[in-house]
């Protein structure tokens, strides 16, 4: 081959390659951005009435508030989330990202739910949790994977203390205890945070060698243990002194887990009215009653065992009633 050929081919190697790379750009630029789509001025936690149910709205992605006292009716005007989560002052969402490695942002939002603090993190949004105070925020992404019902999974759960701004990018780093030994493995993974009212203590699910656990941390002390075993995605109850959590109860994958609820003193548990499988982090939306995604609507049930579920937001995920 001359050398005049030879050039012809690069160069048209080059303008293909470079069109290429144009297109692609094109094309990125061209897909649905969540982060551009912000609150609508006026539409916050303030103002809404007492017991106004939150939630992701699935037909736009927005956050939306639903009044107790028209069940029917709802406002979607809030920023476009895939985990949302307030409490306090603060509301947490989560987004996922366009493109391949999937990624997210963490948006922190004020009350009048406007951006404070975004960060960018690798991973899919799966769990959002905000402290009763709204100062230590929690969230988990699947690093790989979208399911935990599977074990081709892995998870990577983040605090953040707003008051410091201190951020422990995973709670792995933390020190597990299991079965009263320190614990270390290369499969750990943390999901599910829930925070006690004292900023300090929370709740988390640890999964290891194809089991999972009931975890208290300690912030201050920098420590973690295992205290029940079979534990998943837990939610500690305004006052403190239980956990509702996801129980595996069968082998079956299309229907593993079962809503339970953990008495933290005695250690007693009792399943919910809910017969079907949840794949969810219940919300305690009132001292007695868990709220939750199914089916896509939320549902709500007593926290006692007793009664039935009651669908209460058609097309929503993410409930919260922001204490």
């Amino acid at each position: 081959m001359n050398r005049r050929r030879l050039w012809a081919l690069v160069l048209g190697f080059l303008i293909l390659a470079g069109g290429a790379t144009a297109y692609t750009v094109r094309a990125a630029a061209g897909r649905p951005d969540n982060a551009a789509v912000a609150a609508d001025a006026g539409f916050g936690l303030d103002g809404a009435p007492p017991g106004a149910l939150w939630f992701r709205d699935t037909a736009t992605g927005r956050v939306a508030r639903q009044d107790p006292a028209a069940p029917g009716g709802r406002l979607a005007l809030g920023p476009r989330c895939d985990r949302f989560h307030a409490a306090g002052p603060t509301a947490l969402c989560l987004q996922r990202r366009p493109g391949v490695p999937a990624r997210s942002y963490v948006l922190v939002l004020d009350r009048r739910l406007r951006e404070q603090k975004r960060m960018s993190l690798p991973g899919i949004p799966n769990r959002a949790r905000v402290s009763a105070s709204g100062q230590v925020l929690a969230w988990t992404t699947f690093a790989t994977g979208d399911s935990y019902n599977t074990s081709a999974f892995s998870t990577r759960t983040s605090i953040l203390d707003l008051r410091t701004g201190y951020l422990i990018k995973s709670i792995e780093q933390i020190p597990l205890t299991l079965d009263g030994r320190r614990y270390h493995a290369p499969d750990v993974n943390y999901w599910g945070v829930s925070f006690a009212a004292d900023d300090n203590r929370f709740y988390a699910t640890v999964g290891t060698r194809g089991r999972t656990y009931l975890v208290e941390g300690d912030l201050a002390k920098w420590s973690a243990r295992a205290i029940e075993e079979n534990v998943e995605c837990p939610s500690l109850s305004p006052d403190g002194t239980r956990v509702a959590y996801k129980k595996k109860v069968s082998t079956d994958p299309r229907a593993p887990w079962r809503l339970y609820v953990l008495d933290l003193a005695t250690r007693r548990a009792h399943p919910l009215a809910e017969p079907h499988s949840i794949d969810d982090q219940a919300a305690w939306t009132a001292p007695d009653t868990l709220s939750y995604a199914y089916d896509g609507a939320v549902w709500s049930v007593p926290a006692d065992g007793t009664g039935a579920p009651r669908e209460v937001a058609a097309g929503a995920t993410s409930p919260v009633v922001p204490r």
